[in-house]
């Protein structure tokens, strides 16, 4: 079974080539519990530094993880940004050509209205009698 470390080394490499490969002397060197009962002199300068070399793989790894997922958020956002805007042009032309529409059915029908005004007065002049008889 693979520890978290191996699964966080093959996680981090499958996203980035980039990283170089960590041969398997410098791979992580545990500290057991029988190092640290040992006493303060079981821990010598080697150790350390191979500690501090873990440490410092494992934090290259996780901004490495991170750098990926804020990568992938920033794409994200912006594909969702960009069919917004699309919605909105494509709404801005859709109520464009309603309001152009609206505003022509308007003038036809201020001069259909003047139309039939005229038709009236022409009807008066033609047939004057009848028209007093209808009003």
């Amino acid at each position: 079974m693979e520890s978290r470390r191996e699964q966080a080394e093959s996680n981090c490499a499958s996203s980035d080539n980039n990283s170089p490969p960590i041969p398997e002397t410098e791979m992580e060197t545990p500290i057991s519990e029988s190092t640290l009962e040992g006493g303060g002199s079981a821990f010598n300068q080697s150790q350390i530094l191979r500690a501090i070399e873990v440490v410092e793989r494992d934090s290259f790894a996780i901004a490495q993880s991170f750098t990926s997922l804020f990568a992938s958020l920033r794409l994200a956002l912006s594909n969702a940004t960009a069919t917004t805007i699309d919605h909105m042009q494509c709404f801005s032309d859709a109520s464009g050509r309603v309001q152009e529409s609206v505003l022509d059915a308007a003038t036809k029908g201020n001069r259909l209205n003047e139309e039939m005004k005229n038709i009236d007065g022409l009807a008066s002049q033609l047939y004057p009698i009848t028209y007093l008889l209808a009003t």
